[in-house]
């Protein structure tokens, strides 16, 4: 699966071999967005044209648009689990909050 982005939006994108179109959807909001193009420059300007409209629909209508991801993890583990990742951190000479986020920054090369 490929990925674009645009402003804050991340957009994944997946090719139609029957209709023969890229297609493109919000990813991190539960709103569902789509677009579509036929070649990657249609692509990314349908990507655009729907991050837009949905802002604007979403300020004409007074409802907030929703935002990816904030930025806040909230996790429940196990003590054990805890202590051995901030014992991993203090190693690395890191607060735990850099730590996990170096760690699950290597989530994106997946």
């Amino acid at each position: 699966m490929n990925m674009m982005k645009y402003g804050d939006y991340i957009a994944r994108v997946e090719y139609d071999n029957e209709d023969r179109i890229f297609v493109g959807h919000l990813a991190g909001i539960k709103d569902i967005v789509g677009f579509h193009g036929s070649t990657v420059d249609e692509l990314e300007t349908a990507f655009h044209t729907a991050v837009d409209e949905y802002i604007a629909i979403s300020e004409k209508t007074g409802r907030p648009a929703q935002r990816p991801y904030s930025g806040n993890l909230m996790l429940r583990i196990s003590p054990e689990v805890h202590a051995a990742a901030a014992t991993a951190a203090e190693a690395k000479g890191k607060s735990l909050n850099q730590w996990a986020s170096e760690v699950l920054g290597n989530a994106s090369q997946i």
